[in-house]
């Protein structure tokens, strides 16, 4: 792998499927959220795809190092996290699978891509801007509030750059799952398959993970709700990771539980 320097206010880590990853001290970092959102989408070695919103560009890392996809266009609005993914792509030797673009999830069109692409994905900012506590630093705050776009925007865009019959992943919060329907709807983006994911049997769900198709017909399919961790005893959590959200992470991929 390629050798790197951390510049003021960066770290390094190692995740998942060996990647080295840099992030920044200040801004949004690597979560759950992103690995299950990366394990959600189906192995499609062919495709184009796009990722809106794409920070450091760990989701389409994790999908170019499984050899998911075939390139990626990593778009993000935020000029310094477009070129970390620029550079954590470069590091990890990706560089010809995952193509960082700095512009405006708003505004991409296809002819910016080289044509409509067969998947694009997404882990959206998911509070309102009036929302929430106001973060310290503008680049969470980016990250985590509909700043830059919302859900509605989001959707449009993702349908605009997809081919018919392409798919659109996404995760979200469960209780905005009103305002993501709806912005599907509006953007012929057809819900198919959805799993709502909690951190153990005893809580709500956090997480929903949705797969739709641009221009498909109604009929949703929803899998057993995804438990992280197991249950020890009444009073004690385990942070074992249950055998179906362990081989989740193994292998990157929901394949087996959607069959379930």
């Amino acid at each position: 792998m390629t050798d790197f320097i951390l510049n003021e206010g960066e770290r390094f880590d190692l995740v998942n499927e060996k990647l080295r990853l840099i992030q920044k001290k200040d801004g949004l970092t690597y979560g759950t959220d992103a690995y299950l959102l990366a394990a959600y989408i189906r192995a499609s070695k062919k495709a184009r795809a796009a990722e809106l919103g794409s920070g450091t560009g760990i989701v389409s890392l994790l999908c170019a190092a499984r050899e998911k996809l075939n390139k990626i266009y990593a778009i993000e609005i935020q000029e310094d996290f477009a070129e970390l993914c620029k550079r954590n792509a470069k590091l990890n030797e990706l560089e010809d699978k995952v193509v960082s673009v700095y512009a405006d999830a708003r505004t991409i069109t296809p002819e910016m891509l080289g044509g409509e692409v067969d998947i694009v994905f997404s882990n959206p900012p998911y509070m309102k801007v009036d929302s929430g506590k106001r973060n310290e630093h503008d680049e969470k705050f980016i990250a985590r509030h509909e700043v830059c776009g919302d859900i509605d925007d989001f959707c449009s865009s993702a349908a605009k750059i997809l081919r018919y019959g392409g798919l659109f992943y996404c995760v979200y919060r469960p209780d905005r799952l009103s305002d993501l329907f709806s912005a599907m709807k509006k953007s012929r983006l057809e819900p198919k398959h959805m799993t709502f994911v909690s951190a153990d049997k005893d809580t709500q769900p956090s997480i929903v993970l949705i797969e739709a198709k641009k221009g498909a017909s109604t009929g949703l399919k929803i899998t057993q709700n995804l438990l992280l961790h197991d249950v020890s005893d009444k009073n004690e959590k385990s942070r074992a990771l249950t055998p179906e959200a362990e081989k989740i992470y193994e292998n990157c991929s929901f394949d087996d539980f959607r069959k379930a």
